[in-house]
C-alpha cells in the first residue's frame, strides 16, 4: 500500500501543479488584456470637516463683529468731554411741552416702571452702548417709564463718572421728555427715572380710553 500511494503521487503531483501555476499565468494576462488602456480614476480630495468648521465659524465671529460695529457706528451718543456732576447732585431735565403734573409724578416715583437698566461696574465706553440700546428698546416695546441705575461714585478718582455721563446723554434723545434723579426706595440719586415719549400706538390707546362712552 505505501508503495502504491507513493507511485501515484509521483504521477499526478507534478501534473497538478503544472495545471495549477498555467491557470494562474492565464488568468493574469487575461486581467492585464481587459485592463489595457483604462486610465486609473485620481482619488477624491477629502474635506477636512474640521477645517470647514473652523472656517464657518470664524465667518461667523467675522460677521457679528461687523454688525457691532455698525451698531456702534449708529450711536450718536458722544464719548467727549462731558462736564462733571457731584455725587449727591440731582439731575432734573424737562422738555418743553411736558406738563408740570406729569413731571412732578416722576419726580416722585408715581410711574410704573416697565424697564431697568444697571450700569454699576461698567466703563463709559459699554455704558454708552448700554444705555443706547436701551433707550432703543423701550421705544421698541412701548415702555414709558424706565429706571437707569448709575451709582453716586463717591471716593473714585473720577466721582460721579456715570452720573455724570448719563446726565449727558439723555437730552440727546428725542424720545426721552424728562428724567429725574429717583426717590430713596429706588436709589436716590443713584438712579434717574426717566419718561418716554408715547409711541403712536399708545397715544391710540390713550384716547380710545378716554372716550369710551
Amino acid at each position: 500500500m505505501a508503495g502504491g500511494y507513493s507511485a501515484i503521487t509521483s504521477q499526478f503531483a507534478p501534473q497538478t501543479c503544472y495545471r495549477l501555476i498555467y491557470i494562474m499565468t492565464t488568468d493574469d494576462d487575461f486581467f492585464r488584456q481587459q485592463m489595457k488602456g483604462v486610465k486609473p480614476i485620481k482619488a477624491e480630495v477629502k474635506v477636512d470637516l474640521a477645517k470647514q468648521h473652523q472656517d464657518k465659524t470664524n465667518a461667523e465671529k467675522r460677521r457679528l463683529a461687523a454688525t457691532a460695529e455698525l451698531e456702534k457706528d449708529k450711536n450718536f451718543l458722544s464719548g467727549e468731554y462731558i462736564e462733571p456732576v457731584d455725587p449727591l447732585a440731582v439731575l432734573e431735565f424737562k422738555r418743553d411741552g411736558v406738563q408740570t403734573g406729569v413731571y412732578r409724578n416722576l419726580r416722585l416715583g408715581k410711574y410704573q416702571i416697565d424697564a431697568r437698566l444697571d450700569l454699576h461696574h461698567m466703563t463709559v465706553d459699554q455704558a454708552r452702548n448700554a444705555v443706547y440700546q436701551f433707550i432703543h428698546d423701550c421705544m421698541k416695546h412701548d415702555i414709558r417709564c424706565a429706571l437707569i441705575t448709575h451709582g453716586k461714585g463717591e471716593g473714585r478718582s473720577l466721582p460721579a463718572q456715570l452720573k455724570s455721563c448719563l446726565n449727558h446723554w439723555l437730552p440727546q434723545f428725542d424720545p426721552v421728555l424728562a428724567f429725574h434723579s429717583a426717590q430713596k426706595h429706588h436709589g436716590w440719586v443713584g438712579a434717574t427715572y426717566v419718561l418716554l415719549k408715547k409711541s403712536e400706538k399708545k397715544k391710540l390707546e390713550t384716547w380710545e380710553l378716554h372716550n369710551k362712552k
